[in-house]
């Protein structure tokens, strides 16, 4: 019975946002982890994904707070942490005052302690990150490029550096696809659709889905896994001479070619995403802004209103604009519009 009224006394508790100790005559059993444990408990419990976002800031914990209780630190002095935090960030060209270091400590602290939250080793009055400001995000930097300053950009890929084959498809498939270049890294040849021309994404938040490309480019993505091992080499898509799948260090190569090339570019510290902005701006002017949302893989979003529930694109729909920007049909098109053809005589498109 004893135990009965423990449990109930511990959910009406926890309800009402207080610890059970507070209660008169209410007492708890347990054991609050300290940092490091309750940290290797969420790295094993937790998403990769997300595990992947945090693991770098939960180390500064660990580092710092490693075996104190998680329940020990308070609001200021997790304020602290993450201001010194912020402090040591490291000064790199798109500096922005270590805004970013501080944002990413704040969210990662914040999922630490909403997960001990759900595991019932605080109250929801005893969490400490939940009163610790958050910056809030300045405006992108990114915007898209000129039709001159992609097509430099793709001169840059292919005719410099070690692998011009290699560079010149990265940019083709992220001005075609307008893909994050963490998918196009982990494309597999499971993820070619030759019959209809579609390429499996996988992207951030785990989701997977499919985007149109054009044939020339499908063409080429297959000879260039045929010419560099095969299917046996790797099953990663992109991959050098030596059948060894690449990395994201690619894109470091590439990107530090492109600006050392284009004054332009290191002026504006341009990196292949700003492919994607460039891509999709292209689709939302051309064919508004449910399609690019489809294009980019985006959630339905419509600030609160239910409209985009019924207005979301359809992959055919995506295919249509693709054949638009690349001037080639698709197996999915109904019709190719006007390739690439400005609105005004005196526009220029991608």
């Amino acid at each position: 019975m004893s135990d009965e009224v423990g449990r109930a006394l511990q959910l009406i508790a926890s309800r009402l946002g207080v610890a059970v100790a507070d209660v008169p005559g209410g007492s708890v059993d347990r054991v609050v982890p300290t940092f490091s444990e309750y940290i290797a408990t969420l790295r094993r419990a937790l998403p990769v994904s997300t595990v992947r976002n945090y693991d770098s800031y939960w180390r500064v914990l660990e580092r710092e707070w490693g075996p104190r209780r998680i329940d020990e630190p308070t609001t200021s002095q997790i304020g602290a942490l993450v201001q010194d935090h912020r402090g040591r960030a490291v000064v790199r060209s798109n500096w922005r005052g270590g805004r970013g270091a501080e944002a990413h400590l704040v969210a990662a602290i914040r999922c630490l302690y909403k997960r001990a939250e759900y595991d019932k080793l605080i109250g929801p009055l005893d969490n400490p990150a939940a009163n610790v400001r958050k910056p809030g995000r300045l405006p992108s930097s990114r915007h898209a490029l000129t039709h001159e300053q992609v097509v430099a950009m793709g001169e840059v890929a292919s005719t410099t550096g070690n692998d011009t084959e290699l560079d010149a498809l990265i940019v083709r498939i992220h001005i075609e696809a307008a893909c994050r270049r963490s998918a196009a890294v982990a494309l597999t040849v499971d993820d070619l659709d030759t019959e209809y021309c579609l390429i499996r994404l996988h992207e951030k938040g785990e989701q997977v889905r499919w985007q149109p490309i054009s044939p020339l480019l499908m063409g080429r993505l297959v000879e260039h896994v045929a010419r560099r091992g095969g299917p046996e080499a790797t099953r990663q898509v992109l991959r050098y001479r030596s059948g060894a799948a690449i990395t994201g260090r690619r894109y470091d190569h590439l990107t530090g070619r492109v600006r050392e090339h284009l004054p332009w570019a290191a002026r504006l510290q341009v990196s292949i995403h700003w492919v994607r902005h460039t891509t999709l701006t292209w689709v939302e002017r051309e064919f508004g802004e449910a399609i690019a949302r489809a294009y980019a893989g985006h959630a339905e979003s419509g600030g609160g209103t239910t409209t985009p529930i019924y207005t979301k694109a359809s992959i055919v729909e995506v295919a249509e604009a693709l054949a638009a920007l690349t001037g080639q049909r698709h197996p999915l098109a109904r019709a190719v519009r006007h390739p690439l053809a400005p609105r005004s005589a005196g526009g220029r498109t991608l």
